[in-house]
């Protein structure tokens, strides 16, 4: 029977090729083996060199407010970032509050703004404000659960899950003792929680979301709301969550958890520069090209439960930030980053960023200066429009993480060394070889196969050039 079928399945395969195949000269036909990307969404053009920054309102001025906030909107500017990632807005629940002021993602009303920020009309205030110079605003979007005290509770009491003996259940396995989750299986769930995104959007003139566990909420939802958004204005989505589906119909970037993870255990001993080759390869062969993947160092979970970039990286910090922002993927600031913050920031209560921490940084230097260099070189840029990571073959594998990126005439050459020593390493054929202007120093390099190049400890370069 399985060679009948085998025979039977391949006779078809032979016929429709076959058909497929029949063409004419001036139009020839296209056959079943030719390249069709699942990604059905298009990203909006301003996403396509885009830098993140991630707000926390109640952190990132002393106020804590949106007011306040939007005075900070010119330094952010000069800074370079793009599209500005607030944390949830909304009001917060009172019921199994964790700490004084509970978590921002025990959302009390889908369609409400959290007064300790400030009020709807200060909200909007913000966003014109940063539309007006050149931000695009997303907002945290919790939609797999609700505060205890969400008045959906009382008034839909089926639209959330239940425990084993009827109560009603925050997410299982985690110590989120503040929330209890909907019911995905139920159309109303779905029509409040997509009705209050287009609100947004449509309102308050809102870019997109970043979408908290993404992964827990059913993807056929997103896919929907996608569509649904994308006919009020262009949008950009970040989904919490690492599979490559999401990208299909759904979100444009979405969490690189495992570059993150990886760049952590470099930077500890727990791994060399050869720890990178899964990630990469992954990336290029599993991944769809369009594929936005957040490549980051900190963001408000990591910094609260994980450490500081100070406890997390040491003085491999410069380095897996510089890989950050020119290798593939999408680099987001988290607040504070800038100034050198080097305390975990309360995530349940007020704990303003020390913006003094930032005389002398020169890390917000360096900030600065990656998003410059990477706005001028295209082969950088997200998804599908930038250039893929090739490798560059040296003599210290396990201590030289080197590559090139080029396309259109613009190559750009990153040579990283992931070790706690001085190298030297030979470059062992022609990629890496041209005429360059180095990072920083723009000074002119020249490159040929063969030549040796040295790195200081946990040191980088950086070499650019574009064809005139």
């Amino acid at each position: 029977m399985r060679k009948l079928f085998v025979g039977a399945a391949a006779a078809a395969l032979l016929a429709g090729s076959a058909l497929a195949m029949s063409g004419t000269a001036d139009e020839p036909a296209a056959t079943e083996w030719e390249l069709h990307s699942k990604v059905s969404i298009e990203h909006p053009e301003w996403s396509r060199d885009a830098v993140l920054y991630q707000i926390n309102t109640r952190h990132f001025t002393e106020e804590g407010t949106f007011r306040a906030a939007q005075e900070e909107l010119p330094r952010l500017k000069e800074l370079g970032v793009d599209i500005l990632w607030l944390m949830p807005i909304h009001p917060i629940g009172q019921e199994n509050r964790k700490g004084t002021l509970g978590s921002p993602y025990s959302v009390q009303d889908y369609y409400g703004v959290n007064p300790e920020f400030g009020t709807e009309e200060e909200f909007r205030d913000f966003v014109e404000a940063a539309h007006g110079q050149g931000f695009k605003v997303i907002l945290d979007l919790v939609a797999n659960h609700t505060a205890w005290d969400n008045a959906l509770r009382t008034e839909h009491p089926d639209w959330y899950e239940k425990t084993w003996d009827g109560d009603f259940r925050p997410t299982p396995w985690w110590d989120w003792s503040d929330i209890i989750d909907l019911d995905w299986s139920k159309p109303g769930v779905r029509q409040h929680v997509g009705e209050a995104m287009e609100y947004w959007v449509r309102e308050f003139g809102v870019d997109g979301y970043r979408a908290d566990v993404a992964g827990y909420v059913p993807l056929d939802f997103w896919e929907t709301m996608r569509e649904r958004l994308t006919a009020i204005r262009p949008v950009f989505m970040l989904g919490e969550v690492q599979q490559t589906a999401f990208h299909h119909s759904a979100f444009d970037a979405t969490y690189a958890w495992d570059w993150h993870n990886t760049t952590k255990n470099v930077a500890q001993g727990k791994g060399d520069a050869t720890s990178f080759y899964g990630y990469y390869a992954e990336n290029e062969s599993l991944w769809p090209r369009e594929a936005m993947r957040m490549t980051y160092i900190e963001n408000h979970d990591s910094n609260a439960w994980e450490g500081t970039v100070q406890e997390n990286y040491g003085p491999a910090l410069e380095a897996m930030t510089a890989l950050s922002f020119t290798g593939e993927g999408l680099p987001l600031i988290h607040n504070g980053m800038e100034a050198c913050n080097s305390k975990r920031l309360q995530f349940f209560e007020t704990d303003p960023i020390d913006w003094s921490q930032g005389a002398g940084c020169n890390y917000g230097e360096l900030l600065g200066e990656l998003i410059e260099f990477r706005k001028a070189n295209p082969a950088l840029e997200n998804g599908q429009w930038g250039a893929r990571m090739q490798q560059v073959v040296t003599d210290k594998p396990k201590q030289v993480f080197a590559w090139v990126r080029q396309e259109d005439g613009n190559k750009v050459v990153g040579l990283f060394n992931f070790s706690p020593e001085p190298v030297t390493a030979s470059l062992a054929d022609g990629l890496a070889g041209g005429r360059f202007e180095e990072f920083q120093s723009r000074e002119p390099v020249v490159l040929k196969a063969g030549d040796e190049v040295t790195l200081p400890a946990w040191g980088f370069r950086l070499l650019s050039s574009i064809a005139n």
